[in-house]
């Protein structure tokens, strides 16, 4: 019984060690050589070189009271707050009234907010994604947004559409996904733009 156990114990330190230590220090070393930016989270830098988010990760673009800023584009809805801890969508179905009635404001809001009629809203403006953090938008919500952030910013529409255009990739591989518009990499231009 005795030697069953030791056996045993070196087999539990043999895997802690190789599965718990080694195998993940050598996947992240890899992932070093051969991605390091998605290695370390693919963050985004400021100009003066501060970490300002990820380009994997969404976040909301409002003021200490949780209002939207007015001179940046918004981000899709999130149930978790933008938070990576609590990612997930609301988990209600489309028929329940709950969802509609959220979604049935948000649209109201969005549109006030922008200045556009309510049928102008599109979709992903007022549902939030299933993991609630998506980084980016529509090419038509964007579009309901020009406007609004050009008057916030005192500049031409044109310079700001200039910028969406920029910061709109196209479905990957040419046929997979749907374009978008990276929100954070927007705001950012913005900035860079307004000085």
């Amino acid at each position: 019984m005795t030697r069953q156990l030791l056996a045993s114990v070196r087999a539990l330190l043999l895997a802690t060690v190789v599965l718990g230590l080694a195998y993940p220090l050598l996947m992240t070393g890899i992932a070093q050589v051969a991605a390091p930016g998605r290695a370390d989270g693919s963050l985004v830098t400021s100009a003066d070189g501060t970490v300002v988010g990820s380009s994997l990760v969404g976040q909301g673009f409002l003021d200490a009271d949780g209002n939207p800023l007015p001179q940046y584009f918004q981000s899709r809805p999130s149930a978790g707050g933008w938070d990576g801890t609590a990612s997930g969508g609301t988990n209600l179905s489309p028929t329940s009234p709950d969802l509609i009635a959220s979604v049935d404001q948000l649209r109201s809001d969005v549109a006030s907010f922008n200045g556009v009629p309510e049928s102008a809203v599109p979709d992903d403006a007022v549902t939030a994604s299933a993991s609630g953090l998506d980084p980016g938008i529509s090419p038509a919500y964007a579009a309901i947004q020009v406007d609004r952030v050009a008057s916030a910013r005192g500049v031409a529409p044109s310079e700001v559409s200039a910028l969406v255009d920029q910061a709109t990739h196209g479905r990957d591989l040419g046929f997979i996904g749907a374009p978008y518009v990276d929100v954070l990499d927007l705001n950012l231009a913005l900035d860079r733009a307004s000085g």
